[in-house]
């Protein structure tokens, strides 16, 4: 085993205090059980532990989900995969895991920021090392165990691949027995049930060997983990929960909950027009924004860190729009593509001038050395504005505190060449997580009557700077920036841009800045061994 992927006895011991502590925080409520009796285990550390029962060794799972300590049997449990652990990755990753731009991860790079189970191992109970073998495998999608250090990444090298379906990739490693807690990255390629069959193997002191065979079930994404049979049972014929664009039947609003669409400011009828724009640039439909409900999908839903200690208290769940797409979540950006730079005396000003809602609401970027801009922050009160360069396009994170219904007011401004003042305003409704179903939300203004307007008004500005314009190429780690469609007829609306010669409302100096996104590129490298990794973070 190399030094690189060793750590002291004191670090090791530290990972498991801290993750044991993890699961105290996690607990005190019992996990779910599925139909057929298993136990389901979605959220909190555990261990897969290989230990001496009465001389013969068996594979056991070490359960602190909750705050006492439980030792179960793999095939009385279903692991599940919560939709919250599916992140993006940045190029393919080439190996078990195939071509893919986003997977599902435990312990994967973003595991500080959601709410999710934290599997190890622990080779301490075997009395000797352990060598563990996928001997068995079903699922829909490919499936790779590995470790990488955060020092790796930066020296561009690879992951150790402990474990894989991939027939090429490693399917044994040794545990080694003063493990006491190894974290390493488990991967799943698509939404599904799974199903590992695992043999662990140990030599005794009398030189026999003894092994220990079991199957887990593995429930990945919108799965209905209660449905799962545990160990090698059949799976459920139910199929995965749809995610997409979701169209209502009747009269209801037209939802939108995942894809890529843009909050537009358009040159219509010799004024401004703000529109949504929703799909790619070559293939796209405009909406008015009291046509359409835009849905932050329970996938989005992420956890406070130390890092984004602005939002709220750390630990606390946070529903967040990511700067890179992920299927299956919204991904909104900013356009102004439509206008010539001639056009215009400045820049496009994006105004949010209330938010009605149950928490609050923040727009920004960064996230690196330099800490984070925060262009649009309701939590210390609105009206709040950025600025944003002429025939561009860009993303920003969002996040949002609470489920439940939100308004935003918007105000988008400009000014012609000739002097001339423009505007519009128009409010977008969101639905934040599961609690509510998006269809059935009015868009627009709307009249919910428990609607709450965020506390105050700072009139402060928020960070601007630089967007990036279309089309060009984009570096590697920064969204690239759409080139800019074919300009479609504006559908009807009862709204009217206005024109004016008074002054802006609040408005921020300089430009928008690109974004740059902190997303991993994984690649698959050998490797049998592993001790405790050391959790990248991300930002």
């Amino acid at each position: 085993m190399s030094t690189r992927h060793t750590y002291a006895a004191a670090v090791i011991t530290a990972a498991a205090v801290l993750t044991g502590a993890a699961g105290l925080v996690a607990g005190g409520t019992p996990p779910a059980r599925a139909a057929s009796g298993a136990v389901v285990l979605d959220e909190g550390a555990v261990d897969l532990t290989p230990r001496l029962v009465d001389g013969e060794l068996q594979l056991q799972i070490d359960d602190r989900t909750t705050d006492t300590e439980v030792v179960r049997e793999p095939s009385e449990v279903v692991w599940h995969v919560v939709p919250e652990a599916k992140s993006f990755v940045e190029g393919p990753l080439q190996g078990p895991l195939g071509s893919l731009m986003d997977a599902w991860y435990l312990n994967g790079w973003e595991a500080d920021q959601i709410f999710a189970l934290e599997p190890g191992w622990n080779g301490t109970e075997a009395g000797s090392d352990t060598e563990v073998t996928l001997i068995g495998f079903e699922g829909p999608g490919g499936f790779a165990l590995y470790d990488w250090l955060e020092d790796d990444s930066y020296n561009d090298i690879p992951p150790d691949v402990h474990l894989a379906s991939d027939p090429a990739a490693n399917t044994s490693y040794t545990l080694g027995k003063g493990t006491e807690h190894a974290v390493p990255t488990w991967g799943f390629s698509t939404e599904g049930v799974y199903r590992l069959t695992l043999r662990a193997s140990t030599t005794l002191a009398d030189g026999t060997v003894s092994s220990d065979t079991e199957t887990l079930a593995v429930a990945v994404g919108n799965v209905d983990p209660t449905a799962v049979l545990p160990g090698d049972g059949s799976t459920p014929t139910a199929s995965p929960s749809p995610t997409g664009t979701i169209t209502p039947t009747g009269s209801g609003p037209h939802v939108i909950e995942d894809g890529h669409l843009d909050l537009a400011a358009r040159p219509v009828d010799g004024g401004l027009r703000f529109q949504i724009k929703e799909g790619t640039a070559y293939d796209y439909e405009w909406y008015e924004p009291d046509e359409v409900v835009l849905h932050v999908v329970p996938a989005a839903k992420k956890k406070i860190t130390s890092d984004t200690a602005f939002l709220g208290a750390e630990g606390a769940p946070v529903w967040w729009l990511p700067l890179a797409q992920v299927s299956g979540i919204l991904w909104p950006g900013w356009n102004t593509e439509e206008w010539e730079p001639s056009a215009l005396d400045g820049k496009v000003t994006y105004q949010v001038d209330s938010l009605q809602g149950p928490g609050t609401m923040a727009v920004f970027s960064g996230g690196s050395l330099s800490g984070w801009d925060l262009w649009i922050n309701s939590g210390d009160g609105l009206p709040d504005s950025f600025r944003h360069s002429v025939d561009a396009h860009s993303h920003s994170y969002w996040a949002f505190t609470q489920e439940g219904v939100y308004r935003t007011k918007f105000t988008v401004s400009a000014t012609l060449a000739d002097g001339t003042k423009v505007s519009d305003t128009a409010t977008i409704a969101w639905v934040v997580g599961d609690d509510v179903d998006p269809s059935t939300v009015k868009p627009g203004a709307g009249d919910e009557a428990t609607a709450t307007p965020t506390a105050g008004a700072s009139g402060s500005e928020s960070p601007t700077g630089t967007a990036s314009s279309s089309p060009s190429a984009t570096p590697s780690g920064e969204p690239s920036a759409s080139p800019a469609g074919a300009t479609s007829a504006a559908p009807s609306s009862s709204r009217t841009p206005t024109t004016a010669t008074g002054a802006l409302a609040s408005t921020g100096s300089g430009v928008l800045v690109p974004l740059s996104a902190s997303v991993a590129a994984l690649v698959v490298g050998g490797g049998a061994v592993w001790a405790v990794r050391r959790r990248k973070v991300h930002r």
